[in-house]
């Protein structure tokens, strides 16, 4: 049936559903089958011990999981529709519109593409192609019926309030520990356990935020908890993107199938930590921040798309430092405090003084902080230990010590091997079992017996023996198997589920509905996006009944957060809230240090880039102009190249060997290693970008990151290793300055972007003074050159002159076809109304700065002002800049507009210098560091 033109013709004449059963491949047998909602029928005894076709063989598992026996939540055939679907998913295909199947490929394509323009990656350690690999998101979500969604949430809340109880205690009284209900060696043995903790109650009293739990659902229908994760747990960012990606592609069915909402968990999360900062205990505003390892993180895009989305500053370690027990957030203004963190990083990462002493990601003296109360940090460090796979043997004793009730989502059936017991229980049933490491740093990786031999399950016996406590023993689970699109079939694919509980209050905990789903490869058994796996939205469906009235934001079943805001009433102020919440004061977020200096570098290379397209356009278009044979103007070409890294220094001048010169720098325009030209720097403009990302709206990163793609593929195109070696050197510059012009066009668009879509904050003057920085020490020394090389006195040269200052228009405006000079400085030097003239650069930077300095008044260390570094540009006059400077020779008329230029090119270089040390390194007059 591929590439059948007519496979989808039939769709007018038959039911949706039904379509959609003929189009599917079944799914593997002893898998469910989450399209139908059934098992095949004809299971491999492995399977069979979690399908429950023997009730006994159900009985068994669940008791060794510690679970009440209750019967399997699978519906049965009679609930199925016709088509032979699940009622569910039948739903579904009906509401996919008027084109229905025929327009799934197209959805497909504009899936992929909003993936790609929004920047969305995640790094594959196994991907030899580098970090910025497009994050794999499929078409169909992952539909879960309302009574599953129940079972789930209600299961998960009560095993992220298990979680808490037992981490309470382990770094308090120890009773379970001294009970024997926790193996102490299995606790304090683990790395994850932090000694330094214990004894400590974090700021609010408590120590979780955040708990995610990876589920599957068994052959039996049921769902079992297969791990857990506390330290960092990511996925809140990625499934948020899954969510509006797939919700775009499918508005009727999410509407009429009743999804349920996201954003009141999202809020929950915030408020909840707001309300257990230590200043909500003192009735201040709380500060929290988002702590990341930096952009080469391989979910760096969800953290800088969860502090853009929850309102948090993203900070890396860099940006903070402890003072007398406090942890203060480096900005522009000074240091600020901080009342909260919500983590990205691993424990160990935290504080070089206590733990890794050679982690740079953290802060020093974070612990001592956090013992003093003066900071919350989500999650409290220190939980590492519950991530441990052998943990969930223990936790159905646990719940009925902690909680007085049983575990009412099971886990697969866990045996430690440091338990001898345990050993002996496992070893002979290997086959059956997956071998997990205990401890993260054992660097085992996880083993299905099912794919090992005689010989090596008896190497791996000997394993589990000599080293007992390293290995833990789960049992195997076939994971259920979802439906996927695959361009012309529906695809089955072995799906995990992670569901997420945030604490909104003390003690108080919310499911987050939905989740994120990770598929399987085709042939794969375990689903890893670490491994290449691909990723599904999740669909927690509400009941058919109209939603219950809003409540305080602690429901965690169906009907909580079915809507994307909090009601509002019509003078905007929050039902409900008290009538001083009108009055809240608003606070600017701050600037932290990290992200000014890359923004003035994205506003530098900005500037950078786009001069050098400028200079590689007007080169190519000189070079095969007519006035190709100008010598002054080639002169002045070559040395504007060389200084600008267009070309290296040891290729010949035009002047002496045109054709060379023009194919040297045609050769490095994509040249990211030896030369600084287009292509260096769009890659250090977007790494800059990267940085900041945060900040920018998703239109501008998209540009910037079309921008370098375009760039690169045009000139690949051209010179790449396609190319025919017989004419790798004679590619036309048509070719090339199609690509400039191309990239001309993205570097006005975020030119743009810069100027009208961005907030006139402190960060956004510190990359307008980059760009002019950048561009004051460009224009000043082209035009030395200019006078230099005698371009200026060439009617050549002097258009060229006019075309690198973007003035050729204004200039012919003005004067017409005069070619005189004082007319040329006039419009390039003196004229304050045109942008690219000195004069404009000057007066502007100099506001620029001194506005920098006003909002630095009060601040721990002020920074002066700094306008003094500029020259005035109200102090020049064309008679005196056409004046022989005092001492000079009557055949220099220009030498005090020499001597301008010069001191304009070293006030750049001087007033970058001191910006540097002032705002970024916060270096104080007496060059002692402000974090020192």
């Amino acid at each position: 049936m591929d590439n059948n033109p007519s496979l989808f013709a039939a769709a007018a004449l038959e039911a949706p559903g039904d379509l959609a059963a003929a189009l599917a491949l079944p799914a593997s047998v002893g898998h469910f089958d989450e399209l139908h909602g059934r098992t095949l029928d004809k299971t491999p005894p492995l399977a069979s011990q979690m399908q429950g076709q023997s009730q006994s063989q159900t009985q068994q598992m669940l008791q060794l999981a510690g679970t009440a026996v209750a019967p399997a939540p699978a519906p049965g055939p009679t609930a199925a529709p016709a088509s032979g679907l699940a009622p569910d998913w039948s739903r579904f295909f009906n509401f996919l519109g008027g084109d229905g199947f025929d327009d799934l490929n197209h959805r497909t394509a504009n899936l992929q593409r909003q993936i790609r323009d929004n920047g969305v990656t995640y790094n594959v350690y196994a991907d030899a192609n580098g970090p910025q690999r497009p994050w794999s998101l499929d078409l169909f979500p992952l539909v879960l019926s309302a009574q599953d969604w129940a079972q789930i949430a209600t299961g998960v809340q009560q095993r992220a309030r298990l979680l808490e109880r037992i981490m309470a205690d382990v770094y308090g009284p120890q009773q379970l520990l001294a009970l024997g209900l926790l193996p102490a060696a299995l606790v304090q043995g683990h790395p994850g356990y932090l000694r330094a903790m214990h004894g400590v109650l974090p700021a609010g009293g408590t120590f979780l935020h955040i708990a995610a739990f990876d589920l599957a659902r068994g052959p039996d229908g049921r769902w079992w908890v297969v791990s857990q994760r506390t330290q960092a747990p990511s996925g809140l960012g990625y499934l948020l993107e899954n969510r509006l990606a797939i919700s775009r592609l499918f508005p009727e069915a999410f509407r009429e199938l009743k999804v349920q909402r996201l954003a009141a968990s999202y809020k929950a999360l915030v408020d909840g930590m707001k309300a257990s900062s230590p200043a909500h205990a003192r009735g201040e505003e709380s500060r929290i921040v988002l702590l990341t390892p930096g952009p080469y993180n391989e979910t760096y895009f969800e953290h800088a798309y969860l502090a853009r989305y929850l309102g948090l500053t993203l900070v890396e370690g860099s940006d903070l430092l402890v003072r007398d027990d406090k942890l203060y957030l480096k900005t522009l203004q000074g240091l600020e405090p901080v009342h909260g963190l919500l983590k990205r990083l691993d424990d160990e990462f935290l504080d070089p003084l206590e733990l890794r002493s050679d982690s740079t990601l953290g802060v020093p003296g974070l612990l001592q902080a956090i013992r003093a109360g003066n900071v919350l940090v989500a999650n409290a460090p220190g939980s590492a230990f519950l991530e441990s796979s052998a943990l969930l043997g223990f936790l159905p004793a646990l719940s009925r010590h902690l909680l007085d009730e049983p575990l009412a989502l099971p886990s697969l059936a866990t045996w430690w091997c440091g338990e001898q017991a345990a050993l002996q229980a496992v070893l002979p049933r290997l086959k059956e079992c997956v071998i997990k490491g205990t401890y993260p740093e054992s660097g085992i990786e996880s083993v299905i017996g099912q794919t090992l031999s005689r010989r090596e399950l008896d190497e791996w016996a000997g394993r589990l023996v000599r080293r007992n406590e390293d290995y833990t023993v789960q049992a195997y689970l076939p994971l259920s198997q979802t439906p996927t699109w695959q361009g012309q079939r529906i695809a089955p694919r072995s799906t995990m589920l992670r569901v997420f509980a945030v604490a909104d209050g003390a003690g108080s905990w919310q499911v987050l509905p939905g989740g994120l789903a990770r598929l399987a490869g085709p042939n794969d058994k375990i689903a890893s996006m670490q491994q290449g796996g691909s990723s599904a939205d999740v669909w927690a469906l509400g009941e058919a009944a109209a939603p219950a009235p809003a409540t305080s934001g602690r429901t965690t079943g169906p009907a909580a957060a079915c809507t994307d805001a909090v009601p509002l009433s019509p003078s905007g102020v929050e039902l409900g809230a008290a009538p001083r919440a009108a009055m809240r004061t608003v606070h600017k977020p701050p600037v932290t240090s990290r992200a000014a200096e890359n923004l003035f570098w994205l506003g530098r290379y900005t500037e950078r880039t786009e001069n050098a397209i400028r200079m590689a356009q007007l080169t190519l278009q000189s070079l095969n102009g007519e006035d190709q044979s100008s010598q002054p103007l080639l002169a002045w070409l070559s040395e504007l190249a060389v200084k600008n890294g267009l070309v290296m220094d040891s290729v010949p001048p035009a002047t002496q060997s045109r054709r060379v010169f023009e194919r040297s720098l045609m050769a490095s325009l994509a040249d990211t290693g030896q030369a600084t030209s287009v292509g260096y720097s769009l890659r250090a403009l977007k790494g800059a970008a990267s940085a900041v990302r945060e900040r920018l709206s998703q239109e501008q990163w998209h540009v910037i990151m079309r921008a370098e793609a375009d760039f690169f593929s045009r000139c690949k195109a051209f010179s790449g290793p396609d190319h025919p070696a017989s004419q790798a050197l004679e590619y036309s510059s048509v070719e090339a300055l199609a690509a400039l012009e191309s990239a001309s066009g993205f570097l006005a668009a975020m030119t743009g972007a810069q100027t009208d879509r961005m907030s006139r904050d402190d960060g956004w003057r510190l990359l307008s003074t980059g760009r002019h920085i950048e561009r004051l020490n460009t224009l000043a020394s082209s035009l030395i050159l200019g006078f230099e090389t005698g371009a200026v006195f060439d009617e050549g040269g002097f258009g060229a002159i006019l075309a690198l200052f973007d003035s050729t228009i204004t200039f012919h405006a003005q004067y017409q076809q005069q070619r005189d000079v004082p007319a040329l400085l006039d419009l390039l030097v003196l004229d304050r109304d045109n942008p690219r003239s000195l004069g404009w650069v000057t007066q502007t930077l100099r506001g620029r700065l001194a506005r920098l300095a006003e909002n630095t008044v009060g601040a721990p260390q002020p920074v002066p002002d700094l306008t003094p570094t500029l020259p005035d540009p109200g102090s020049w006059l064309l008679s005196e800049l056409c004046t022989p400077a005092p001492g000079a020779r009557d055949s220099e008329p220009y030498a005090g507009l020499l001597a301008q230029l010069e001191l304009c090119c070293s006030a750049a270089f001087e007033l970058s210098d001191t910006l540097s040390r002032r705002y970024f390194s916060h270096v104080a007059p007496d060059e002692h560091s402000l974090g020192a």
